[in-house]
């Protein structure tokens, strides 16, 4: 088997082609552009993965109509993994062209690639819980719910999936979408929440929690270790059917406060917080993020490593020798 994965230098791509070494044979070639939010190669080279000849990885922007080079460097392969794009909320507020070239116009170029493919068994859309908006209290939304994108980052996601989905139902692409939630791990960017509590705390810096207008509920997430995220996503590359969607979903909700305070005690470090009202100052911040997981559960797939183990996991690796670079904005500049 050869698989595709864009954006595979970065974040969670990284820790998906990480996985694939450890538990499949297959040939694995990685296509990324090397933005503001991916330091080189240097994820994949901390995973050790260039002692696998199996591994290649070629740089590309595909916001870009893909090369005859490139393509023919590529070659043909069995599964294309969409993980490339541009991921910052705050960013996509202050400029939201980049986020439309990448998530949108890249997607389709990389779509009009996998139509080329002769013996491609999926295309896996990668995209985000954020494409349906903020969930009331009590609310977990399902995989064909509505859309109520707030922001622009979650409008160029749900344009992407809606382009994907067009070309498995006009072009007959074998293709299927995933959604997931706050991802977190090792090497994720320092902008990011947990690795910036981290750096806080450690620091004995005061830590800012959104919370809504009367500053006393936090937001809250349903928190999935990249991990398990590509976990999830092996098993449905063996498991998925034609043109549908699935929720990837940690297995209990945590509010940004009791994020905050776990991260302070696991550093056995006393933090202080403040709960800022930042809906109003943001309106495309969303308070709550919930899917309903039952999809996936029924299918079989489960959690391998709970969430507060994963989390104290990646909360001690941060701090652990040279790791601590991690934590720093200058290794993305």
């Amino acid at each position: 088997m050869r698989i595709l994965i864009t954006g595979g230098a970065g974040f969670i791509g990284h820790h998906f082609v990480e996985h694939l070494i450890k538990n499949t044979d297959w040939d694995i070639i990685v296509l990324d552009k090397l933005s503001y939010a991916t330091p080189g190669f240097d994820r994949l080279r901390d995973v050790n993965c260039f002692l696998e000849k199996r591994v290649r990885c070629l740089t590309c922007d595909f916001t870009q109509p893909i090369s005859p080079g490139i393509e023919k460097e590529i070659g043909q392969v069995d599964y294309i993994v969409h993980l490339g794009a541009e991921t910052s909320v705050d960013k996509s507020i202050t400029n939201p062209r980049p986020f439309v070239l990448s998530n949108v116009l890249g997607t389709m170029n990389v779509l009009e690639f996998a139509a080329c493919q002769k013996n491609l068994r999926w295309f896996a859309m990668f995209s985000t819980d954020e494409v349906f908006g903020p969930a009331p209290p009590g609310v977990e939304y399902k995989e064909w719910s509505r859309y109520n994108c707030t922001n622009p980052y979650a409008a160029t996601k749900a344009g992407a999936e809606q382009l994907a989905l067009s070309y498995a139902n006009t072009y007959g692409l074998p293709l299927f979408v995933i959604n997931t939630m706050n991802v977190f791990g090792e090497r994720q960017h320092p902008e990011k929440f947990i690795p910036k509590v981290i750096n806080l705390v450690a620091r004995r810096k005061p830590i800012i929690i959104h919370a809504d207008k009367t500053k006393k509920t936090p937001g809250s997430r349903f928190w999935i270790h990249a991990r398990n995220v590509s976990g999830g996503l092996l098993f449905l590359l063996k498991n998925a059917v034609q043109r549908q969607r699935y929720n990837l979903v940690g297995e209990k909700e945590v509010n940004n406060l009791e994020l905050a305070e776990f991260i302070s005690r696991v550093l056995d470090i006393k933090a202080t917080y403040e709960l800022v009202d930042f809906h109003s100052s943001r309106p495309g911040h969303d308070l709550r993020y919930a899917l309903d997981g039952k999809k996936m559960r029924d299918m079989g797939w489960k959690i391998d490593t709970a969430f507060e183990q994963s989390l104290e996991k990646t909360i001690k690796w941060y701090l652990e020798g040279a790791n601590c670079r991690w934590l720093e904005e200058a290794q993305y500049v």
